[in-house]
């Protein structure tokens, strides 16, 4: 077969389109995920880990929409997350829902307990420390804001953003941790440790 010489430049031009058309794309490189974001440190030094980001003083983190329900497959990827970077998950579980209660209740004597002391408090454009139980429920109104309220109120356990420095609700209002009570770290106690507008 003879081909015209007006055909054969086009032709030329179009075999490396079609050999990559039918091409195996088992043959191209694999696509990997890519890394993930910086993990968050106190110090502002992200350590190694699997965490979303880094924070230099207070902790934050992005919005996270409140999707699901507090039972399902969100709180159990929640739990399985908790108990990787954070330990026992019914601990955090049952601090997120006793604060939720107390909250919605106004409880001021039994959201008190659920505090670490000193608690690190920003609110009303004002960083300071609360003591103890006796100073924070004197202090409630001014620390447990409206929308530090509207924030346990909204969260669910399912949707609470959890990094190695704890758990947290809302966009950064509160936020949980477990303090070890053993040199090997086998048993915590989980409070909340920071509550900020």
């Amino acid at each position: 077969m003879r081909l015209s010489r007006s055909i054969l430049p086009p032709l030329l031009l179009a075999c490396p389109l079609w050999l990559a058309a039918c091409s195996n794309p088992a043959d191209a490189p694999p696509v990997t995920d890519q890394a993930a974001p910086p993990p968050m440190a106190a110090t502002g030094t992200p350590p190694a880990g699997d965490t979303e980001a880094a924070v230099p003083d207070q902790p934050t983190a992005p919005a996270m929409p409140d999707t699901a329900g507090a039972s399902g497959a969100g709180a159990d990827e929640t739990r399985a997350r908790i108990e990787r970077l954070l330990g026992d998950a019914g601990q955090y579980e049952r601090v997120f829902t006793q604060l939720q209660q107390g909250v919605a209740s106004g409880d001021h004597a039994a959201v008190s307990k659920l505090m670490r002391y000193p608690l690190r408090v920003d609110v009303a454009g004002g960083k300071r420390e609360v003591a103890d139980a006796a100073a924070f429920q004197r202090e409630y109104d001014s620390i447990v804001t409206a929308p530090v309220a509207r924030a346990i109120a909204a969260q669910s356990f399912a949707t609470v953003f959890v990094n190695q420095q704890g758990v947290m609700i809302g966009n950064g209002q509160v936020w949980l941790n477990g303090e070890c009570l053993d040199q090997a770290c086998s048993q915590t106690d989980v409070k909340v440790t920071t509550l900020q507008e």
